[in-house]
């Protein structure tokens, strides 16, 4: 993959660097600014970025106001956002514009670094990879009367891991049930969330955006 790293902390910028070259990626640029992060992905139109929350000059959502500019300008552009804690409001900001290709994940996931690599590979095809404690706080201010109160407990926790990114094999695994019992709640939660039975692919990212949109 071709990656734009946007991180004004030097250490993290080359550790991560570090990471993704020895994973067999390529490191298109490395900025440390929104005004960066823009123009990278303008001049490189990379596979995915992978964005700090917080960037300069004040240190508080310019990363994620530049992470929707980038999705404005260049619709469906696979973007990683980092961030030190679960900040609701950006995430939820972020998800807000639609579409896939998004992940927001905390930084000392990236520590884990299988499961970082592989939440990379999964924004960049445009599916999703939230951080399970992202969707946990997102939850606790989801409003009631919205569709996902009329899944079961099953299907929330099925809906809950593809959130994650997580694909049917993976659930069953984790939930000690057969892949077959996966398919047959997956197509429930589409059924219920009142989703078109189109691409099957792009039914998921809706129903995970729909999971984690309306807080």
């Amino acid at each position: 993959m071709r990656v734009v790293i946007v991180e004004d902390n030097v250490l993290l910028a080359e550790g991560l660097a570090l990471l993704l070259r020895t994973e067999g990626h390529q490191v298109v640029a490395t900025v440390d600014t929104a005004e960066g992060f823009l123009t990278a992905v303008a001049e490189h139109r990379p596979d995915i970025a992978v964005v700090d929350i917080r960037l300069p000059p004040t240190y508080r959502d310019e990363g994620v106001r530049a992470a929707v500019e980038v999705r404005r300008r260049h619709p469906r552009q696979p973007i990683l956002v980092l961030s030190q804690y679960v900040e609701q409001t950006y995430a939820a900001e972020l998800l807000a514009e639609g579409g896939g290709g998004i992940g927001y994940l905390l930084k000392d996931r990236v520590s884990r670094v299988s499961e970082f690599v592989d939440a990379l590979r999964r924004v960049a095809g445009g599916g999703t990879a939230m951080d399970p404690e992202v969707i946990s706080q997102l939850l606790t201010r989801r409003r009631a009367g919205h569709p996902v109160d009329a899944l079961s407990p099953r299907e929330r926790e099925v809906l809950g891991l593809m959130a994650e990114g997580r694909s049917n094999g993976d659930i069953a695994g984790l939930l000690t049930v057969t892949e077959r019992a996966v398919h047959k709640h997956v197509g429930n939660i589409f059924v219920k969330l009142g989703l078109p039975p189109s691409d099957s692919g792009h039914r998921r990212v809706l129903a995970v955006l729909s999971y984690l949109q309306k807080v």
